[in-house]
């Protein structure tokens, strides 16, 4: 992918007269508390570092005020470019501002930054498609599909619940959308049956996406939509952290044990401890975004702007951030099962195999 991206690659081009040694790229990232921003964050500063640049990385806690800060810092520090993958993508605006007074580029990194006419950039996936995939790794694991798109052998009905991402991260919108896209069919039909009935976003949102917000609402339905002796068959969940909350909830009221099998659960970025779920046939699936070829587009796209040259765009239609269509490079996703773990996380070094047994991840 990162070889059919155009002008930023290789680099060594004009960069105003300056050597890589004398520019520095501002890094903002939302959290730690998530593997995968750990990954994303290690991966572009050593990118970068690589090409011989200076790197400001900085985490900030998932906390907005801390990141508008931290922004604020690497302006005021002289920055050359920044890559932001925002927490609240609707927060920065003021920075942006700054930023752009400054002619400073701005790379939106996987979150859109939204209202604001000075995103310069965004490298994300293809993020409908993601929901895509996760619904329809839900009818796989229930039998209602097979995974070369043709018609399972199983007829349902089935039960399920529906889990979103946070309503401030634009991301969570477009696995929504293209998760019920997928699913509408199906829950028309009867085959699928939503018990809790909570069927819209805003209803089915996670803050933050956090583990323990979703154990709690997990809980919850339990308790309000299956106290009668119906079981859940299966849940769609946006990301692996929000899975493990959900399947612990599962766990803790007995599925899992017995004769009562633990519910198709799907979920999103490949975290090591998901990934040890799917392989001990816990969780279903996760779909896997492979973070260096995301932090190699986001370098790429900073060196072209270092270079005075704008960045090779293959969306210029999709994102609208409330202002402007911002011009976006869209990576594909794959969808992992327990026999893909291998071919696709291990065989690529995205993980090891005594990772993937141990579910956690070497320091």
């Amino acid at each position: 992918m990162a070889a059919c991206s155009g002008e930023g690659a290789g680099g060594g081009g004009d960069t105003g007269g300056n050597q890589p040694g004398d520019l520095t790229i501002g890094v903002s990232m939302p959290t730690q508390t998530s593997e995968r921003w750990i990954a994303d964050g290690n991966a572009v500063k050593e990118k970068l570092q690589a090409k011989g640049y200076k790197v400001d990385l900085q985490y900030a806690g998932d906390d907005i005020p801390t990141q508008s800060q931290q922004v604020d810092q690497m302006i005021t520090q002289g920055a050359d470019v920044l890559i932001i993958a925002a927490i609240d993508g609707t927060a920065l605006s003021s920075q942006l501002q700054a930023a752009a007074d400054a002619k400073i580029p701005v790379i939106a990194y996987d979150r859109l930054i939204r209202d604001s006419p000075n995103v310069n950039f965004y490298v994300s996936f293809d993020n409908y498609k993601v929901g895509v995939a996760q619904a329809n790794a839900l009818l796989v694991g229930l039998g209602l599909q097979n995974k070369d798109g043709s018609k399972g052998t199983a007829t349902g009905p089935f039960n399920i619940e529906l889990f979103a991402g946070s309503l401030d991260d634009n991301n969570a919108h477009f696995f929504f959308s293209g998760a019920m896209d997928t699913l509408k069919p199906f829950i028309d039909a009867g085959t699928l049956k939503v018990k809790s009935g909570q069927t819209k976003i805003e209803q089915i949102a996670i803050l933050r996406w956090q583990q323990e917000t979703a154990q709690k609402r997990m809980e919850d339905l339990l308790t309000s939509s299956y106290n009668d002796g119906s079981k859940v068959d299966g849940v769609l969940s946006p990301y692996d952290g929000i899975s493990r909350g959900i399947i612990t909830a599962l766990q803790n009221a007995g599925y899992g044990s017995g004769a009562k099998k633990l519910p198709v659960v799907t979920g999103q970025d490949a975290e090591i401890a998901s990934v040890k779920l799917i392989n001990d046939g816990v969780q279903s699936s996760t779909i896997f975004k492979d973070t260096r070829l995301l932090a190699e587009q986001a370098v790429i796209a900073g060196e072209a702007f270092l270079e005075d040259k704008e960045p090779q765009a293959n969306d210029t239609k999709t994102y609208n951030n409330g202002v402007k269509v911002v011009p976006s490079f869209l990576l594909p996703v794959q969808t992992v099962y327990k026999d893909d773990i291998k071919p696709i996380l291990v065989d690529s070094g995205y993980w090891t195999a005594e990772e993937v047994a141990a579910g956690q991840a070497k320091s």
